[in-house]
């Protein structure tokens, strides 16, 4: 993909967007709360994100279905969406979702849907087929209807974003491209430094091999206990742009740098089927960060979500313990809603430090803050990992809860809360994955989600909400969120569904 933010009709585009960004807090102060008001919301799902690294995630292009949990705002009697993405999304799968909206029946939500496709499996961005298809935009632009009361919502606000929020002149409710050095990994550790957040000791702004070489000599030579040491792409995501680098064989606890350079090839990389040379490529293309590996008898991986709305009040909006799995640990599985109460209030404060200062930058919209948590005897030590300018693993499962729920988020106790005062918990996946799945069609799941009644109940607001339901029958993947009133009723909700899930797949013939 040609970088093409340094031309002329770029910097015409900048100033088109940012014209279109200063109607939000109108549309935020005005529109938004008014749920007879009339507005459209189009939803552009794209992982504009390195395709090569996003190619080694199975069933990827079906990432794009994470989003339909904001059909949830079809409850809402004349909100329109306009939903594009890659490929046609199955009708049993709008279905669905539609059928989980609160008091709407489901003729009156699909009239006000329009669901339109580029009909291109390509390993390039969506918003990037969108822009490449006028005749798709001209649709587009024609379902949005009025446009000073339309706005977009993405996974991510890239260049290519910015340039179609410019030609369908609507703005976009996110963040500004201009400032997505912020959330690189070189960027996040200078930000935390600045704020005055624990990190990891380490070196940003790192270009090649050599530079990798030198940051990784150096760590070891500051502490010579050091067992690992953890190499980050820039733009990585879910942990799959990381690789770990191991000292288990240095001669002694000092080590070389030609030593270091000798063995740079056989890092473990956190990603499927990554390769040195590419590493090596992205690394030359995006830069990296090198920085110690955090160890720990007791760790956890907690993060805390924040937004920051069109009228520029920051609130804090969720915590969770992330799941990790793959190489070293580090590539993002699923999630628990909300973090551990032995610390949930202080990573929420310590990354309140951070959040403030993004917010004086000018970021807009979701984002978040990861950590590694160690436990010191009775307290634990929370070291700032990264951050999100952008919607993650952890948005969907809560934007769903939310919207099924009517619940609120109470930034005082870290937990969430019915209308009728009950406290809800969940446990969240983006990555079930079993070759017993393979071949397990959308209805097949319904019918099995049903027959087991396991499926989410609005009556009692417990039970399973199932996404990436695309991606079921050739990868054998899925993702789903277990709503329930404890965090060891949702866990046992969770594996009790695994276990259906597994039972059936292996009993076809």
């Amino acid at each position: 993909m040609n970088d093409i933010r340094q031309t002329p009709a770029i910097e015409d585009e900048a100033e088109i967007f940012n014209r279109l960004q200063s109607r939000l807090p109108e549309l935020f102060e005005r529109v938004f709360p008014d749920r007879l008001h009339p507005r459209s919301v189009l939803i552009v799902p794209s992982l504009s994100l390195d395709q090569e690294v996003l190619s080694k995630i199975s069933g990827v292009h079906h990432y794009e279905e994470r989003m339909l949990c904001m059909l949830q705002l079809l409850r809402m009697p004349r909100t329109r969406i306009i939903y594009v993405s890659s490929q046609p999304i199955s009708e049993c799968i709008i279905d669905y979702y539609l059928h989980l909206l609160p008091g709407v029946p489901q003729h009156h939500a699909r009239k006000r849907l329009t669901l339109l496709s580029c009909h291109d499996d390509s390993d390039v961005p969506l918003t990037e087929k969108v822009l490449d298809r006028p005749r798709l935009r001209e649709r587009i632009k024609e379902a949005l209807g009025d446009l000073t009361l339309a706005h977009m919502a993405c996974y991510n606000v890239t260049p290519l974003e910015r340039q179609l929020a410019a030609q369908l002149g609507i703005p976009i409710y996110g963040c500004d491209p201009a400032l997505q050095d912020y959330g690189s990994k070189s960027g996040s550790r200078k930000l935390f430094r600045d704020s005055g957040l624990l990190i990891a000791d380490g070196f940003e702004d790192l270009a090649d091999d050599n530079d990798i070489a030198e940051a990784i000599t150096e760590l070891k030579g500051r502490d010579p206990g050091l067992r690992r040491a953890v190499i980050k792409l820039n733009e990585g995501f879910s942990g799959e742009g990381n690789a770990i680098f191991r000292f288990d064989e240095s001669p002694d606890a000092a080590v070389s740098k030609k030593w270091v350079t000798d063995r740079l090839q056989d890092v473990t990389f956190c990603a499927g089927d990554m390769s040195w040379q590419l590493y090596e490529s992205k690394i030359g293309e995006m830069g990296c960060i090198v920085e110690a590996y955090i160890e720990g008898k007791h760790k956890r991986s907690p993060s805390v979500q924040y937004r920051v709305d069109p009228s520029g009040k920051l609130a804090p909006v969720s915590t969770h313990d992330q799941i990790l799995g793959g190489g070293g640990d580090q590539v993002f599985l699923g999630c628990r809603f909300p973090a551990d109460a032995d610390y949930r209030l202080d990573i929420q404060n310590n990354g309140l430090l951070t959040a403030r200062m993004l917010k004086d930058q000018g970021v807009l919209g979701h984002f978040g803050i990861d950590f590694v948590s160690v436990r010191d005897g009775s307290a634990w030590r929370h070291y700032a990992i990264e951050i999100n300018l952008r919607k993650g693993g952890t948005t969907h499962p809560f934007v769903m809860l939310r919207f099924l729920t009517d619940g609120t988020y109470d930034s005082d106790t870290g937990l969430f809360s019915t209308p009728g005062g009950e406290t809800r918990f969940y446990y969240a996946t983006d990555n079930l994955e079993s070759r017993h799945y393979h071949g397990l069609t959308p209805d097949d799941l319904i019918d099995i989600a049903v027959r087991h009644n396991i499926h989410f109940n609005g009556a009692v607001q417990r039970g399973v909400v199932f996404h990436l339901i695309g991606a079921l029958s050739q990868y054998g993947k899925l993702g789903m969120v277990c709503v329930d009133k404890s965090h060891e009723d949702a866990s046992h909700l969770y594996h009790e569904t695994i276990a259906i899930l597994d039972r059936e797949g292996s009993q076809r013939p």
